[in-house]
């Protein structure tokens, strides 16, 4: 920007005549160069629409050429703008041009001698080749550069072989798979064929040794290479070295190998546990660790977002030992592993535990073999599609799914199906660059070679993928000796000296190993110090039943190069598990509303009820009915139905802040709600059966009723609530719980799931405060029925309502003992239970005032009874009515007494009649028989005065009445 501006001046001088600036070479400053063919100018501070805008640059200021492509500036690289409006050495121009190769001017073993022109190489220049005493010429000794290419190849050094005959053998022994859980030797032993001929066919790598190849079938089975090992160790010719494949062989031939000083190298290891030192001292192997799969794992897990993965493992030493690295590495990412199965020959089990966990993203480690069992599980679970990710190793054949499997019983369309999608990380076994490796053959060069060596398509040859590793771990174990054996010529050691009691030899090879490094056909060879090869990791996925490349990982730069070619078969990469959706099941405004209003009329008609109570006070007919205990009921009805309006109020309406005092206000509303109505109702049922079902003792309680005993019986209903309330809002208040339901799968989208949530009030000791609670209120209840049903035949005028407060009464219970349980049962069911409780309430309310108090308005109003107590009194019919059912209740009971008395009186008359005939038998024995009295008494005797015997008449006539 400061250069602009000292730019400005001269920038912005006016045009003159044509538009054309008027060329003042020393005021103006130099005029614009154009830059070369196949070239351009960097303008120092200036960009690209700045430079378009100016024709002139300032004095001092510098420009510089740059070129394109394989092509170098000849003459000035840089000009200078001078005072007089020119630029520095015009004279000489300023090109681009062609260069060669600069790989011609070096030559290893050998020395480069440019004539025609100097460095770099231009068009016109000659470079001729010599090669080192005891190395020859291998290609055209002189080259001649035009037009950027040299006119020949480059030419090598070859070391002067001993001829074939007179070279002395060196013996590797080797386990090829052919067979079993991984047949990478169907493939890898071609190659190492190959890579024998081609090192053996040097002359500058052990140009007096000749490799030779002695080899068995593992089949990937331990027990068999148990066999074959000591084969190779026990009979001649001695070994140098040991080459196994699997890594279970691996780590048995490895562990074994220390015992007779041997060096092994494989190459298709890749369990994690092979890089322990301390068990496997002379152990390398070009294929990496699995280890290296799990930071590519892990960065593609961060780049896609998943933070829960699944596993599914097969149990060998190899898999565990993958999966325990993985789970540090994900562990340090902040990624769970939330789901891991292992099997060991079946996996329909663990597929279906997977499918129960509702796994989505999951790494499945296991040989080709077992992965065709795996994926026609997967397939009858349907645990693929747009919802799931598989992770799997990179090394099986390219049409591994296709392959014919008596041990499953899914066909290759079910199969193909199932494994569409999935994600393979490899590593990168050939170098994706094409350029030419130490045996002066590129990758391609390579694979071409390999497939016809082969007896049947690469895709159905095991191992394929690792051919260029064990080629170059040829390679590698070549170099080793050679450094070993002194290149040919100069000093060394004599490998044909070598035994298995000879560890100098071993640690010298072992050195030589360790400090590999070369370009193979799989890319850059070079081991750690845990003896594991390091190279970069391939990522592919399955696209349309084939692998396509989409990405490759350096761990060691944490470098991921993305082709941004991946497909989704849903569009994009799934969640890594349901995406749950927190809904809250709202209570149905519509039933809300609705029963507001019904409460709100309930509100209403208590309030009238109270109204007309308290304003026909005087009235005796509501005098006689304990009016201020009516006042009470219609306040408390009043409260219960205003408990409806918090009863209904959820999320929906309020904030989770407020909750609490929603629920307080519940149980304090219907608490005191019921007390007052129920409790007012009670005390009059109780003092109408405590008075009237007593015989004698109570008849003075029946003469005058103390109203302060009735207003105490509810206040001790009342403060029995009000303390219970109380002690459990401190103790224990209530506050907002959430009830979880079920996931519920909506049919739009798979991949999301709804968590129903319903808000309840409740506290820690809920159970123990309604037991309490319900229990004593509904022995209340009960004893409320039994009261009403004793007292249905009573009738006082101290209480005159008490039959309807008794119909009252045996609504309010059976509704409130039929709503309260039902109302628990569907507390899960806010619509419902809901509904229960608040209809219950309305309807208990509506029948008590209807009941207590409708008949006393139609009474009043159809009568015409208003006056006072005062006035009722001149009237004398008007208390009649009042006392008939009194009157006739006591009349038969005095008739019952009277027909007792009755029935003692003829018995006693009955008894003196037996005993006058008994005398009067015995009077005629003593006396003579006289004739009956005309007058038709009783017979007389002699000296008897008839005044005796009418007296006795008397007496009888007396008895009966």
């Amino acid at each position: 920007m400061l250069l602009l501006l000292l730019l400005a001046p001269v920038f912005l001088r006016p045009l003159g005549a044509g538009g054309a600036q008027t060329p003042n070479a020393t005021s103006e400053g130099c005029q614009i160069i154009h830059p070369p063919w196949e070239g351009g100018i960097r303008y120092r501070g200036l960009t690209r629409d700045q430079v378009k805008a100016i024709n002139f640059l300032p004095v001092d200021y510098e420009i510089e050429y740059v070129c394109r492509g394989e092509r170098e500036v000849v003459g000035p690289k840089v000009r200078k703008c001078l005072a007089n409006g020119s630029w520095t050495d015009m004279d000489t121009p300023s090109r681009c041009v062609r260069i060669c190769s600069k790989s011609y001017l070096t030559l290893e073993n050998g020395k480069v001698f440019l004539t025609g022109g100097d460095l770099p190489a231009l068009d016109g220049a000659r470079v001729d080749f010599r090669c080192d005493p005891d190395f020859h010429l291998v290609g055209s000794s002189r080259s001649i550069c035009s037009q950027g290419q040299w006119s020949t190849p480059k030419p090598h050094c070859q070391v002067n072989r001993t001829p074939h005959s007179e070279r002395r053998a060196v013996y590797i022994g080797a386990l090829f798979p052919m067979s079993g859980g991984w047949p990478g030797g169907q493939a890898c032993q071609p190659a190492v064929e190959m890579a024998l001929e081609d090192v053996n066919s040097r002359r500058d790598i052990l140009p007096d040794y000749e490799l030779k190849l002695i080899h068995h079938d593992s089949k990937c089975d331990p027990g068999q290479a148990t066999k074959y090992l000591y084969e190779l160790l026990y009979n001649d010719p001695i070994k140098i070295i040991l080459m196994p494949g699997c890594s279970s062989v691996s780590t048995l031939v490895a562990e074994a190998a220390r015992m007779w000083n041997l060096i092994v190298l494989s190459y298709g290891s890749s369990s994690p546990a092979l890089s322990n030192r301390q068990r496997f001292p002379t152990f390398f192997r070009t294929h990496p660790s699995a280890t290296l799969h799990n930071p590519t794992r892990v960065k593609l897990f961060e780049k896609w977002g998943w933070k829960k993965i699944a596993t599914i493992q097969q149990t060998t030493e190899v898999f565990t030992s993958t999966l325990d690295d993985l789970e540090e590495r994900v562990k340090e990412a902040g990624i769970e592993i939330t789901f891991r199965q292992s099997f060991f020959s079946d996996p329909a089990v663990p597929v279906k535990n997977l499918k129960r966990q509702d796994a989505r993203i999951i790494v499945g480690l296991f040989y080709e073999t077992e992965a065709r069992k795996v994926f026609c599980e997967v397939y009858k679970e349907r645990l693929f599609g747009k919802k799931y990710v598989w992770f799997l190793i990179g090394w099986y054949a390219d049409n591994w799914f296709k392959i014919y499997d008596p041990s499953i019983n899914c066909t290759v369309d079910e199969m193909t199906e199932a494994v569409e999608g999935h994600i393979t990380t490899e590593i990168v076994m050939l170098n994706p660059a094409n350029t030419r490796s130490i045996s002066n053959m590129t990758s391609q060069e390579f694979v071409e070679k390999l497939t016809k060596r082969l007896k049947r398509h690469p895709e159905e040859t095991g191992g394929f993928q690792e051919a260029p590793l064990a080629y170059d771990a040829i390679w590698a174990l070549a170099l080793a000796l050679n450094k070993t054996s002194g290149g040919g010529g100069r000093s060394g050691v004599r490998l044909e000296d070598f035994n298995y009691n000879n560890q100098t030899i071993t640690d010298q090879i072992y050195r030589a190993m360790n400090s590999s490094s070369f370009e193979g056909v799989s890319g850059h060879v070079v081991f750690d110090a845990s003896g594991s090869r390091m190279a970069w990791t391939l990522i592919e996925q399955l696209q349309g039943g084939s692998y396509k490349k989409i990405g490759y990982y350096d761990s060691t730069k944490d470098d991921l190069s993305w082709s941004k070619t991946d497909k989704w078969i849903g569009g994009a990469p799934p969640a890594d598990q349901t995406l749950v959706i927190k809904t809250f099941r709202f209570l149905s405004q519509k039933l809300f509303i609705s029963v507001s209003v019904l409460s709100s009329l309930g509100i209403v008609l208590a309030v009238v009820c109270l109204s007309f109570n308290i304003y026909n006070s005087h009235v005796r007919y509501i005098q006689n009915s304990q009016p201020n205990l009516n006042n009470l009921t219609a306040v408390g009805c009043s409260l219960a139905l205003a408990a409806v309006f918090p009863l209904g109020l959820d999320g929906y309406h309020i904030r989770e802040n407020q909750f609490p005092f929603v629920c307080q206000a519940r149980l304090w509303l219907l608490g005191l709600g019921f007390s007052l109505g129920y409790g007012s109702m009670f005390t009059k049922i109780w003092w109408v059966h405590t008075v009237f079902t007593k015989k004698e003792e109570k008849k003075e309680w029946r003469k005058t009723l103390e109203p302060w005993k009735l207003y105490a019986t509810v206040g001790l209903l009342v403060g029995m609530d009000l303390l219970t309330l109380a002690i459990w809002q401190i103790v224990d208040p209530l506050h907002r719980t959430i009830e979880t339901f079920a996931k519920e799968e909506p049919k739009e989208d798979i991949d999301v799931s709804i968590l129903p949530q319903l808000e309840h009030c409740s506290s820690r000791k809920m159970n123990t405060w309604l037991g309490i609670f319900y229990g004593y209120k509904g022995l209340l209840l009960l004893l409320g029925i039994f009261l009403a049903y004793e007292t249905k035949s009573v009738s006082t005028e101290k209480i005159n309502d008490h039959r309807a407060v008794g119909m009252a009464i045996y609504n309010v219970a059976v509704l409130c003992l039929i709503t309260a349980p039902v109302t628990m049962i569907l507390s899960s069911q806010q619509d419902a239970a809901f509904a229960f409780a608040s209809l219950a309430i309305v309807f208990s309310s509506y029948i008590t005032l209807v009941v207590l108090f409708v008949p006393k308005m139609r009474r009043l109003i159809t009568r015409g009874e208003w006056q006072s107590e005062a006035q009722d009194t001149m009237k004398t019919g008007s208390s009649t009515n009042n006392n008939e059912e009194e009157k006739s209740r006591l009349l038969e009971k005095e008739n019952r007494e009277l027909e007792k008395i009755i029935a003692e009186k003829e018995e006693r008359v009955s008894e003196l009649r037996h005993q006058l005939q008994s005398r009067q038998q015995l009077r005629s024995r003593r006396h003579p028989q006289t004739p009956p009295d005309p007058s038709g008494g009783l017979p007389r005797g002699p000296s008897e005065p008839p005044d005796r015997l009418s007296c006795d008449g008397s007496r009888v006539h007396l008895l009966y009445k």
